[in-house]
């Protein structure tokens, strides 16, 4: 794969990581549509997925920057703030369902689930969930903020974070999905879905980043894969401040719509 490859696939990830339409599912499908070479595919996919990270903790530097504080005071020992303490608990709960998750699919997820047809059928089962999601929305009157999820609310967003495992869910789209559901506003579960997704991303990135280096791959793609990385980056700051734009005064259906096009493009077209 050459540069451009790389800056596609960088731009791919940045776009579609935070916009609720999967971004794991675009880039099979961009790598099957063009014919790029799989190897390493899940691995390289893994290090954008590091690069957006990135994005994550430079958009919301300062709301990490509070809970890294938080988290200091209550291992010395010292008070924490009662809404900081909630969403930092939230946070750790969260993430426990993909992390269990992800270790017994770790085998999986670099076979079946690199399949275009799954891709398009678990973009229309996410799709769903997030129509039906927005329909209950209206009927629970949402509009809490992020500072009103606990524990037991954000172990169930991460329920439906270890959804977005399996490629076309969409890890925004079932985070946000999973947040209406539980009566937050769109703005709040988007937010929290965010920073849910920083450890996930850290850790299979990192992860991954390691099995590159230990297989000598890294050196031959460096160049490459850093450009790829950094397209990654700046599009996924732009795709994070367009989508909390978005969810503030509109719902989740022109992606439902978008992804179930999609769908219908890969079954019949592809």
């Amino acid at each position: 794969m050459d540069f451009s490859q790389f800056a596609l696939l960088g731009l791919v990830q940045g776009l579609t990581e935070f916009l609720p339409v999967s971004s794991t599912g675009h880039l099979i499908l961009v790598r099957s549509f063009f014919g790029f070479n799989p190897d390493d595919g899940l691995a390289v996919d893994a290090v954008l997925q590091l690069a957006t990270m990135l994005a994550v903790v430079a958009y919301f530097w300062a709301d990490l920057m509070k809970l890294a504080m938080s988290a200091l005071k209550f291992v010395s020992g010292r008070s924490v703030e009662a809404g900081e303490g909630r969403l930092l608990s939230a946070l750790v709960v969260g993430t426990i369902p993909a992390v269990l998750l992800g270790f017994f699919l770790e085998r999986t997820m670099e076979t079946a689930f690199r399949s275009t047809t799954l891709v398009a059928w678990t973009l229309i089962a996410g799709g769903v969930l997030m129509a039906v999601a927005e329909f209950a929305s209206r009927r629970v009157k949402p509009g809490a903020p992020i500072s009103d999820v606990g524990i037991g609310k954000g172990f169930i967003v991460g329920l439906f974070q270890a959804l977005a495992l399996v490629p076309g869910m969409s890890r925004s789209g079932m985070t946000i999905a999973g947040g209406l559901f539980l009566g937050l506003s769109r703005d709040a579960a988007a937010r929290f879905g965010f920073l849910l997704s920083v450890p996930i991303l850290a850790g299979s990135g990192l992860k991954k980043l390691l099995d590159l280096e230990t297989a000598g791959t890294l050196s031959s793609i460096g160049p490459e894969l850093l450009l790829g990385c950094l397209v990654a980056f700046v599009s996924g700051l732009a795709a994070i401040h367009a989508l909390l734009l978005f969810v503030r005064t509109q719902p989740l259906y022109p992606f439902v719509i978008y992804r179930f096009a999609l769908a219908a493009v890969i079954l019949f077209a592809l």
